[in-house]
């Protein structure tokens, strides 16, 4: 069976943002975009606009607007973010069996790893991200846990069949061990679930005119708050270091941040490589990931998995970072 994806064709694209009232000039930009499809959309006598078509089946409807309403909160509160255009007085249309989201065109440039004056700013933004997130909880969305992102995780690969049978039983060893560990780890942390961004790497945090802005609240879910922080970490252990300590200087201008939370770096980091491996095997079937992703299922993609695999249980067994 052919995957829904393959029926969005550049005319469907164009037909859908004219189905509510816009008029485009034909003009259609695929970009880079896996989970969902996104493209640049020219309009007539007006800025081009960014079609989001969310991929069919993984979010309800409730879930999609929940993540809408808070990137409207966001913005109501002037936190610089990307949030979804209102036409028609609605965020979520639908066409031809794709229900899409309209956003301004905001472009901009990713943070440079390790910067110190862009790391406190970027405390700034997550300070003021998560002292909204923490005013109420999410509803139609998931939490991260260790068994949706880990026990979970693990189940898919085992089933898939994309690891090769050798390197089988050292994969599914070494992270029934990590897992262990992680359970273990956040057991002993306290820590709070707040609204948070859920994937908040460099690329999702944008400068335009020397100001940040977030994008793509797609994996906004409940978590604890460090998730939004670690991966704006870089370099080893002293340089990160350094970074955080600027990156909490900015953010506790705006929030409360627990230090005991920082113990969570290492489970999230492990929850995340998993995670990785399971996503590539449960998009399989569309066709844009076997293109992109050809080495998935090699001897050597899953040796280099059992390897940082165990790199990460070794990790787990280190001090965690802490706060000067």
């Amino acid at each position: 069976m052919s995957h829904p994806f393959e029926t969005l064709t550049p005319d469907l694209v164009l037909d859908a943002v004219e189905s509510i009232g816009f008029l485009s000039d034909a003009r259609v930009l695929a970009l880079n975009s896996y989970e969902n499809r996104v493209y640049q959309v020219g309009i007539e006598d007006s800025e081009p606009l960014i079609a989001k078509f969310y991929r069919p089946q993984r979010w309800t409807n409730e879930a999609i607007l929940e993540e809408h309403s808070f990137t409207f909160e966001l913005a109501e509160y002037e936190v610089p973010v990307v949030a979804p255009l209102i036409h028609n007085g609605a965020s979520l249309h639908e066409h031809a069996g794709f229900r899409f989201t309209l956003f301004p065109r905001r472009g901009g440039r990713a943070p440079e790893p390790g910067n110190l004056d862009q790391l406190y700013r970027l405390g700034q933004l997550l300070g003021r991200l998560h002292a909204l997130g923490a005013t109420r909880p999410f509803e139609h969305r998931e939490a991260l846990g260790v068994k949706n992102f880990g026990h979970d995780s693990l189940a898919t690969v085992l089933a898939s069949g994309f690891v090769p049978r050798g390197l089988l039983p050292a994969y599914e060893s070494v992270a029934r061990d990590l897992l262990k560990r992680v359970e273990e780890v956040y057991a002993a942390t306290p820590h709070q679930n707040i609204r948070m961004h859920g994937d908040c790497h460099p690329g999702n945090m944008m400068c335009r005119d020397e100001v940040f802005h977030i994008v793509d609240l797609d994996d906004c879910r409940m978590g604890p708050a460090v998730q939004d922080l670690w991966m704006m970490l870089a370099g080893d252990r002293q340089e990160c270091l350094g970074q955080l300590s600027e990156l909490m200087d900015g953010y506790q201008e705006f929030h409360d941040f627990d230090p005991r939370e920082l113990a969570l770096i290492e489970p999230l980091r492990a929850l995340r490589l998993m995670h990785y491996s399971a996503w590539l095997a449960r998009r399989w079937d569309d066709p844009a990931f076997p293109r992109s992703f050809p080495w998935f299922g090699s001897e050597r993609y899953w040796g280099d998995q059992v390897l940082a695999l165990r790199e990460q249980l070794a990790a787990l067994n280190e001090e965690p970072l802490k706060l000067f």
